[in-house]
């Protein structure tokens, strides 16, 4: 199921969301001019060129970004079982706006670049993913549907090339070393596979074989939040999943996560998304 919304003259949002068990295709033409975004939410994508002759995955949790001012890059994509996308196409005239006097700092925007052909992946952020879901959770008026989507789509920009949430860190000397960024990785994976009973920093560090500072600096420079900044959102994003697979009450979610009362998960859950839990389950079961 593909569903196409035009947010505004010269940029356009698709929602990509293949819930079957087969590979879904995708054709359409798209003119001269566009930047092209791809955000991989869940399951992967195979984006074909030249008539078959080249392909580009699209991971899980990466978004891709292609352009090319002397050729069209018509979208032909291949979608796996059990994958949502969302794709942005806005035209360089368009996205040039949006940046004005500030439009250095976009790799593709300096001066030696503005005529080249560009690609690049790069992973979602943490804060991407949840605007990324709540794209696909979508529970308000139909009319304001083109508004929220308007929002959400600016919003999903502005995190894309908001890389350093800090403008005083360092500029990624760490990520140069492939052994630390693997370590950091790690780091991730072990939170959230321990997500209830998190280990504490200094013993996140010592199980990664990483400086205290270093796992904080890391940390923030590849997913651009603090370890427990990026442990909540993923913790209140998965509490969400759950209440929305209707198999669980709300107190039951509050345990799977880590929280041993409902009074701390509901407190938790409001301070992310600015409902309760209960009333959150009531507004999907309204629209069921």
């Amino acid at each position: 199921m593909e569903e196409e919304i035009k947010i505004d003259d010269d940029f356009i949002l698709i929602r990509f969301q293949n819930n079957t068990d087969e590979i879904t295709t995708f054709q359409r033409p798209v003119q001269l001019g566009l930047i092209q975004f791809h955000f991989g939410l869940k399951g992967n994508a195979n984006y074909i060129f030249n008539q078959g002759n080249y392909n580009i995955k699209l991971n899980e949790e990466k978004a891709l970004l292609f352009y090319n001012a002397e050729k069209e890059l018509p979208l032909h994509v291949e979608i796996a079982p059990k994958s949502w996308l969302i794709s942005i196409f806005v035209s360089i005239k368009k996205f040039h706006g949006l940046f004005t006097s500030d439009a250095e700092h976009i790799p593709f925007l300096s001066q030696e670049n503005q005529e080249k052909k560009y690609y690049n992946e790069s992973d979602i952020s943490p804060s991407m993913a949840i605007v990324l879901n709540q794209m696909f959770h979508y529970n308000l008026n139909p009319s304001i549907k083109n508004l929220y989507y308007k929002g959400k789509g600016y919003e999903l920009l502005s995190l894309y090339f908001n890389r350093s949430e800090d403008p005083n860190a360092e500029q990624c000397p760490f990520l140069i070393d492939e052994e630390n960024v693997y370590k950091i990785k790690k780091a991730k994976e072990i939170i959230i596979a321990n997500m209830a009973e998190p280990p504490g920093l200094q013993e996140l560090a010592d199980e990664i074989g990483l400086t205290l500072k270093k796992l904080k600096m890391g940390f923030k420079q590849i997913y651009g939040d603090t370890v427990y900044g990026f442990l909540f959102d993923y913790k209140m994003d998965y509490a969400r999943q759950l209440l929305d697979s209707g198999s669980y009450n709300v107190n039951e979610v509050g345990l799977k996560i880590g929280y041993s009362t409902g009074s701390h998960f509901i407190a938790a859950f409001k301070k992310k998304f600015a409902t309760t839990p209960k009333k959150y389950l009531m507004s999907i079961n309204s629209h069921l």
